[in-house]
């Protein structure tokens, strides 16, 4: 805009000069068009990088002055009106509106030394020209404001997208960690168990052995089973196995490993959705193995709890000895099933006392 303004500062001095040159006026009555060109055009840049200061107004008024003064050499021509067009304008760029207002009023004062009817007439023609210029230089400032803010709110969005984009990235990788040590944790856990159990009896009871490692090859299956459901998950979606069922199987698992496990439903099954239920089975099957692994455990009792109608309730009790913090309380596995509890508004507790056992319990929307 400001190139545009000292175009059109030069527009009007040319237009002077032609006007004096074809009048037969003297030629010093440039010199004060001269002196408003060099102001508006080598005098406004510095001073529009410091607006609304007392350099500012000293601007406008040593612009209006000269204007004046030009408006009164000149004989009141096109040049002089375009002169105060581009000083109203610059006035908008660096002035508040009350001073700009206060502008528009006084430029037409200019035809002050004309008869009333004459000076009535010019000046109500000059009064609309400079308001029609400030009018429009405000909304060119608007505009331009309104562009501005536009492109920092598309770099705002573009910088929000790539934050999603590493969050989405943080979450799904947090996702399939926590997956990959529930599912495939699990299994490993109880063919370990069977194969460390096989090996105990191999000598003396081969036949029991055998037994045994029959598990362990039907589970090492099982979790080959998991990591592909998990890899088929990532893919496409499945149909999940109703909660109380899948419950049902990893009690099944764990009295066979040894420790007689036993389920109880609370209330009315009802569908959940499927984080919820994801969320509520990853639990159990960490519950169960922290069992196997830590608890040396005589029985456990899984409850699931459908009684209250906003959320389901399950929790993993064993008859253990019990203990304080360790291994089965600091582990990435409760870290997972507090991560995925607190993702869908809900939360997990775990206690554990010396010659109380342990309880795990977590709670969900659903």
């Amino acid at each position: 805009m400001t190139r545009a303004l000292n175009a059109l500062a030069v527009g009007a001095f040319l237009t002077l000069v032609v006007d004096v040159l074809t009048s037969g006026r003297p030629a010093t009555s440039l010199l004060v068009a001269l002196a408003f060109l060099l102001l508006a055009t080598f005098g406004f840049e510095p001073v529009s990088r410091r607006p609304r200061t007392g350099w500012a107004y000293g601007y406008v008024l040593t612009g209006l002055l000269l204007g004046y003064a030009t408006f009164a050499a000149t004989g009141a021509s096109v040049g002089g009106t375009l002169f105060f067009a581009v000083l109203v304008a610059q006035g908008v760029l660096v002035l508040p509106v009350p001073a700009v207002v206060v502008l528009v009023a006084v430029v037409p004062l200019a035809h002050a030394g004309m008869s009333v009817p004459a000076g009535l007439r010019e000046g109500f023609g000059l009064l609309v020209a400079v308001l029609f210029t400030a009018v429009i230089t405000k909304l060119l400032v608007r505009e331009q404001e309104a562009r501005r803010e536009l492109a920092a709110a598309h770099r705002r969005l573009r910088e929000y997208a790539v934050q999603v984009e590493r969050l989405a990235t943080v979450e799904e990788r947090n996702r399939v960690a926590r997956d990959i040590h529930d599912g495939l944790g699990h299994a490993l856990t109880v063919v370990q168990m069977q194969v460390k159990a096989a090996r105990a009896v191999l000598a003396a009871d081969p036949g029991r052995a055998d037994a045994v490692l029959i598990k362990a090859q039907d589970q090492a299956e099982e979790a080959l089973r998991e990591v592909r459901r998990s890899v088929g998950t990532l893919r496409e979606p499945v149909t999940p196995v109703p909660l109380p069922e899948a419950l049902r199987a990893l009690a099944d698992e764990t009295s066979a490993a040894g420790v007689p496990t036993a389920l109880e439903v609370v209330g009315a099954v009802r569908p959940l959705p499927e984080q919820a239920r994801e969320s509520l089975f990853r639990a159990a099957q960490e519950g169960l193995t922290n069992v196997r692994r830590h608890a040396r455990a005589t029985r456990v009792e899984l409850t699931v709890d459908y009684s209250r109608p906003t959320g389901v309730r399950l929790e993993v009790r064993d008859d253990g000895p019990g203990a304080g913090p360790g291994p089965t309380s600091s582990g990435f596995g409760l870290l997972g099933i507090e991560e995925r509890a607190a993702h869908l508004g809900g939360r997990m507790t775990f206690d554990s006392e010396p010659g109380r056992g342990s309880r795990l319990r977590v709670e969900v929307p659903g």
